[in-house]
């Protein structure tokens, strides 16, 4: 749900975070092309207020990823599929305070995936597929652990009404705990770990349950610019014959303060371990708006 790092206007700076919250899984045909779960999220991703007036965010994800190499059963890179994954999620947030208890924040949002996937390697009719992905809907809960630290829970229904050949075809539940520590007034730790069911999809498969990990640790170097590094891990078991998996994904990237209540994110992403998974190589763009 994590949206923007942006610091509000005068008027308002004790009622909007400089930050929203928590992404979500992109899901989309294919374990092939599957990136790890939450590995949209940037700095300060989780960096959230308690006791404030309820305000809006807007968020636009984009990315491209090539998928020339995936892990075999053994460790090693071998030839994917080599096509090109152009994907984005458009996501709306409406954060609160209940009134019941100023000490935590809620918020609830709506998440829309676009893909577009591009091989010329494939069949006539199957080189350009595109559409909308299967929305996403869900919460968020939060409190100070510390005025430095935020700790949460958050968790999203994924709902199989996506474009035909886009969509997974099945229900899933994506939950995980998350925080964000300030370290000082320079660095920060923002991370998330937890777990993605799913149910059956319309072929009979039913997926294994996945688990997850996203790390993002950053430096505010000045007003404007915070570089950060990225860590992201995914396993999924083995079910039905298709066998385990996981994938360990690292990363480098900036975070632009432009305005007031506005941010730019952008990062680099590869794999540096894993099996049966397909390899990252993906450059990664956020836009946050808040209001």
């Amino acid at each position: 749900m994590a949206i923007s790092s942006t610091t509000p206007p005068a008027s308002r700076r004790r009622f909007l975070p400089a930050h929203a919250i928590a992404a979500a899984l992109l899901a989309y045909a294919g374990s092939s092309i599957a990136q790890t779960t939450f590995d949209v999220i940037g700095p300060r991703e989780y960096e959230l207020p308690v006791d404030f007036k309820p305000f809006n965010v807007f968020v636009q994800y984009a990315t491209i990823q090539d998928n020339d190499r995936v892990f075999d059963a053994n460790g090693d890179k071998v030839d994917g599929s080599g096509s090109q994954l152009i994907s984005g999620l458009s996501k709306y947030v409406r954060f609160w305070t209940p009134e019941s208890n100023r000490k935590i924040g809620v918020a609830w949002e709506v998440i829309v995936p676009e893909v577009a996937i591009r091989n010329r390697q494939a069949p006539e009719g199957d080189r350009h597929i595109s559409g909308l992905g299967d929305p996403l809907t869900g919460f968020a809960i939060w409190y100070k652990a510390r005025p430095n630290l935020t700790l949460g829970f958050q968790s999203f229904l994924q709902v199989p009404v996506g474009t035909d050949r886009i969509s997974d075809t099945n229900w899933k539940n994506l939950s995980s705990l998350f925080w964000d520590w300030r370290i000082g007034d320079k660095f920060g730790w923002t991370g998330d770990a937890g777990f993605v069911w799913q149910g059956t999809r319309d072929d009979g498969f039913k997926p294994a349950m996945s688990w997850h990990q996203n790390h993002r640790f950053a430096y505010r170097a000045n007003r404007r610019l915070e570089p950060f590094l990225a860590l992201d891990h995914e396993r999924s078991g083995s079910k039905d014959g298709r066998p385990a998996s996981w994938a360990l994904d690292g990363g480098a990237g900036l975070m632009i303060h432009t305005f007031d209540n506005q941010s730019i994110t952008l990062r680099y992403s590869t794999s540096l371990d894993g099996e049966n998974h397909a390899v990252n190589d993906s450059f990664n763009l956020k836009y946050a708006y808040v209001w």
